[in-house]
């Protein structure tokens, strides 16, 4: 049941855990363990190096269904990939064995239905195991080059988001066969209903785990790329501009290139900078092809302030 409050910095941490007990395991995935005493959100979260907006964010979201994250810039992208990685790491490595031993232990293994229900038990495992992996070795490295600023590879979060779909269908499988078919002996029922208690918590737990992905952790690492594509169109500028007069740099400049260049930036076609410089226009389409590569420059507006910056043209004489 949704509990319809908006927490804030100063609630006293014990308040969220009181109000939702499912918040412990959230906890130790931010790197906050038990012992806070009477201190607020906001003292807990920087006792334990845990950005206390991004916190409250995925503590609100996943109790109430609070948040509109596209453009909320404050989430902490480092924070959210630490809050991700642990939370996989406790799913594996604890609660799936965990699940395992606990039908293991109600289940006869000698019979055939108990064979069936671990059979199916493993299947599920094997396929969260394979999903969280490949978030583990392609999502989270390609999320951790872009918050250090290194140069993107051609992966990116949409590639990620089209296929970060359900993976629950064998565990509605794996339920209904326990629900239909308990023993009847009454201490393995009594085990059994348990640990179907337990699969359904984890239900919910991975249901709230993907949309803390989709739609706070995506929304965040959208914003990083675009962040990213701008920081290296300025290193592209910012390089030619310091660095482009060595005749060692293959993407130099040639004089004919930047003629070129300051032609286009005063207004000139293709056919107009071809008799202006006595070439073909199949040569000035060439050199603009050039001048595109080497510049990573591709519209009039960011030529033009390459062709400023660099001393190429005067401002007085640009159509701005």
């Amino acid at each position: 049941m949704k509990n319809q409050k908006m927490y804030e910095a100063d609630d006293k941490m014990i308040s969220l855990i009181r109000d939702n007990y499912d918040l412990l395991q959230a906890l130790g995935s931010f790197g906050i363990n038990l012992g806070f005493g009477d201190k607020t959100v906001r003292e807990t979260c920087e006792d334990n190096d845990v950005d206390t907006y991004t916190f409250l964010a995925v503590v609100n979201f996943a109790m109430n269904g609070y948040g509109e994250f596209d453009n909320d810039e404050q989430i902490s992208v480092p924070t959210l990939l630490h809050y991700l990685e642990a939370s996989h790491a406790y799913f594996l490595e604890f609660q799936l064995p965990y699940i395992r031993r606990e039908l293991s232990e109600s289940l006869d293994e000698n019979d055939s239905l108990g064979r069936l229900i671990l059979k199916f038990y493993d299947e599920y495992a094997h396929e969260i195991r394979r999903h969280m992996q490949y978030e583990q070795k392609t999502l989270f490295p390609y999320v951790q080059q872009l918050i250090d600023g290194e140069p993107a590879n051609d992966y990116n979060v949409e590639t990620f988001s089209k296929h970060h779909g359900a993976t629950d269908k064998k565990l509605r499988e794996l339920k209904l066969l326990i629900i239909k078919y308990l023993p009847q002996d009454g201490l393995h029922n009594n085990q059994l209903t348990a640990t179907l208690h337990d699969i359904y918590e984890n239900e919910v737990w991975l249901r709230q785990h993907a949309m803390v992905e989709d739609h706070i952790f995506v929304p965040a690492i959208r914003r990083l790329e675009q962040i990213t594509k701008q920081q290296d169109v300025t290193r592209n500028i910012s390089g030619m501009v310091f660095g482009n007069a060595t005749a060692q740099n293959p993407d130099a400049l040639s004089d004919r290139e930047k003629d070129v260049i300051i032609s286009l930036v005063q207004g000139m076609s293709n056919k107009e900078i071809a008799d202006h410089l006595c070439i073909s226009i199949n040569t000035v389409i060439t050199h603009r092809r050039n001048i595109a590569r080497k510049l990573q420059i591709h519209s009039p507006a960011g030529l033009t302030i390459y062709a400023i910056v660099n001393g190429l043209v005067d401002i007085s004489t640009v159509k701005l």
